[in-house]
Order: structure tokens, then C-alpha cells, then sequence
């Protein structure tokens, strides 16, 4: 559930205090794991700003992005670097700002990331998602190029879909939202609302996309009747795409994203209305419609990152999905068999902060992002 209803987000705190907790980070050592059942959270580093994004680079440094504009680079000690320079305009509020990033599937070869953010018009109102790529050269970005945008641009802070993934043969999948206002648009295939598209590495479209050369269709289209896709992982064995989206009042989803699939909303949904929790549109399955794998409440979740575990750090748990919770404040892991979800575990009851991402890191134990003004990077031992 992501609503612009009052206390969702948490108060900035002012400047100075969000600049003496950024600059005693960059100089403390990490805190003392705390338990948590059978796991132990490690805080490998805080004092980051609403956190969004967490990359691994082949050095073992990491790549962390905050929501108001800063893209930082944290030591594998969990020492802070400054902000990158050279990010294009952001426009940062509500939901919108600097999302998600991913370096190339070459990196170690060009030296190439990916990121996407809420961009402003250029002239004229309104705002949307936008995908860019350039160099890492040292504390700035070079060559920057915008190989993305989401058309029509729209007035609003709120849904901008923004998880990237690459899928193996090296094109990009870019989610998008509904806006939140233009949700009745996510069925329409002559726009970008409530998508999900693949596009080149280079922001081109391929020829075997579902929708390419059909009349009135973006040609960018991978599927469409999204409501806000905040969580995407390829699946370890199988290479498709999943991903998960909020619902409103319910309807919180995990789905396999397939090529021309729709997703239903908000036409097959069984999330409500904010407050009334009113119907939307018809409850899943529907003929023509794909039909949810999971799917979470009343009351919502609000999922945000997930990971397929495929290492043995954790006994029992290869194989399985693990998705953050921004309302819940849990980490939830399915089991899986195939294409079925078998089961759910709640962990870290106790964590009391909104995860924004999770990854497995090339070490093999999994990395979180906590939301807030004082947000960490936890490393999930056992």
C-alpha cells in the first residue's frame, strides 16, 4: 500500500542535523550486531538520507541512493563517500526523487551505471520516471545520457514504479506507476502509466518486444495494468522477470511478468478504495488477465525490494524470495515451488523500521535498506 495519506513518511529532520549524522557515519565504526531470533542484524553503515537503492560493485564497495538527490558510494568498512557529482535535475519530493541503480552487466569493462529518478518537465508542469546511464569515473559521473522517459510527464509526487533490472541477454526492464491519478491509463498501451517496459542498454527498443510495431502501442511495452512495481528480480533458474506491486486498501501482489501480460489494474484487483475500502474493479482470476502468485491483504504490506536467496549462508532458505516491508516493517520469505508459493515467514519482528531494499550481496549474506532520515545498510547474519 503506498497512499499519500498523512504520517506514511516519516519528518525530515532539519539540514544540519542530517549533515552531523551523515558526517559522524562516514567516521564510526559499524554498530554491534543485534539479534534477531536466529539472525543478528550488523549495521554496516547509517546516516543515510531515505535510502532507495543498494548496488554491489566488483571491488566490494557499494552503491547506495538517497531519495532527496545523493548517490553515495560506501566502503565495504561502511564508510560514507561524499555525493557523486554530475546527477542530472532531479525532482525530489513524496515519493519521487533519486530510485533505483544498477551497474552494467560490463562494468569492470566500462565502467557504466544505470539509474532512474523522477524528472521534472522541461518546461511546463509535471514530473516522471526517467532512466539515465554514465561512467563512475572516481566521485563523478562522465557522459552522462538520459536513455529513457516516461511519457506523458504528470503532475504528482507519488508512484513512479523505478526498480531496474537486467535480464540475461543484457536488456534492461524499467517498472513504472500509474501516477496514482492516472490509474485508468494503465490499460492503454499508447502511454508509459502503470508499465512495465524493456529497452536496449542503450535506450533502444527491441524488435521482439511484445508491442513493437503495433499501431498506437509504445513500442517499449513489456506488459501493462500495473499499479506501482517497486520490487523486480530475475529468478535465479528460470531467468524471468518477477516482480511485486502495492496495492491500495489490499492488493498488495507477487506476480511472473510475461511478455504482453496484463496485470489488471485497476480493472482485476482486489485491493479498495483508500478509507471506504470500496471495490476497484473485479477480484483475480479473470479470463485474459494474469492471475497473482501471492497476493496481501487487507491490511497491505507495502512490499519494496526482494531477492531470490541462492546462497548457503542460510540453511533451508535457498531457493526462496525475500521481500521488504515498508508498512508491515517485516522481511517476509516465500517458499517457492516452481511457479507456486508454498509458504511465508515473517523475520525480524523487532527490526521496527521500514526496508526499503533487499539484496543478496557477492558474499552471499543479504543487504537491507532501512527508510528514514537515518537510514542504514544492515548486513542479515545468522
Amino acid at each position: 500500500m503506498q497512499a499519500p495519506l498523512p504520517g506514511r513518511r516519516r519528518a525530515l529532520r532539519p539540514a544540519a542535523a542530517v549533515l552531523l549524522a551523515a558526517l559522524s557515519a562516514s567516521i564510526a565504526p559499524p554498530a554491534a550486531a543485534q539479534p534477531a531470533g536466529t539472525l543478528k542484524t550488523v549495521t554496516v553503515a547509517r546516516g543515510l538520507q531515505n535510502p532507495w537503492s543498494l548496488a554491489f560493485l566488483p571491488d566490494g564497495r557499494m552503491l547506495v541512493t538517497e531519495r532527496p538527490g545523493r548517490l553515495r558510494v560506501v566502503g565495504a568498512d561502511g564508510r560514507l563517500g561524499a555525493p557523486i557529482a554530475g546527477l542530472p535535475k532531479i525532482d525530489a519530493g513524496g515519493q519521487g526523487g533519486l530510485l533505483d541503480v544498477v551497474p552494467d552487466p560490463k562494468f569492470d569493462e566500462n565502467r557504466l551505471i544505470y539509474f532512474s529518478y523522477s524528472e521534472p518537465a522541461e518546461s511546463g508542469g509535471g514530473n516522471g520516471t526517467a532512466v539515465a546511464r554514465a561512467r563512475l569515473d572516481g566521485e563523478r559521473l562522465a557522459e552522462l545520457r538520459v536513455i529513457f522517459r516516461q511519457q506523458p510527464k504528470a503532475d504528482g509526487s507519488l508512484h513512479f514504479g523505478s526498480r531496474l533490472v537486467f535480464a540475461r541477454d543484457g536488456r534492461l526492464f524499467v517498472t513504472l506507476g500509474d501516477r496514482f491519478s492516472r490509474r485508468d491509463a494503465a490499460q492503454d498501451l499508447s502511454n508509459h502509466i502503470g508499465k512495465i517496459v524493456r529497452i536496449e542498454a542503450d535506450g533502444s527498443v527491441p524488435q521482439d518486444n511484445p508491442f513493437a510495431g503495433r499501431d498506437g502501442a509504445r513500442p517499449e511495452i513489456w506488459s501493462l495494468g500495473h499499479r506501482n512495481v517497486q520490487g523486480a528480480a530475475l529468478h535465479p533458474e528460470s531467468g524471468a522477470l518477477w516482480a511485486h506491486e502495492h496495492g491500495p486498501q489490499g492488493g498488495d501482489e507477487v506476480n511472473v511478468v510475461r511478455a504482453g501480460g496484463n496485470y489488471g489494474w485497476p480493472l482485476v484487483t482486489s485491493g479498495g478504495e483508500y478509507g471506504s475500502g470500496r471495490a476497484i474493479g473485479r477480484n483475480p482470476p479473470q479470463p485474459g488477465f494474469e492471475t497473482p502468485l501471492k497476493q496481501w491483504g487487507p491490511p497491505s504490506v507495502a512490499p519494496s525490494g526482494m531477492a531470490f536467496v541462492t546462497s548457503e549462508r542460510y540453511p533451508g532458505w535457498k531457493g526462496s524470495l525475500v521481500v521488504g516491508t515498508l508498512r508491515a516493517q517485516r522481511l517476509l520469505r516465500l517458499t517457492l515451488d516452481g511457479e507456486r508459493v508454498t509458504g511465508e515467514e515473517e523475520l525480524l519482528p523487532r527490526l521496527n523500521e521500514r526496508i526499503r531494499d533487499v539484496r543478496q550481496g557477492p558474499d552471499g549474506w543479504l543487504y537491507l535498506l532501512t527508510d528514514s532520515s537515518d537510514g542504514r545498510l544492515i548486513r542479515l547474519e545468522r
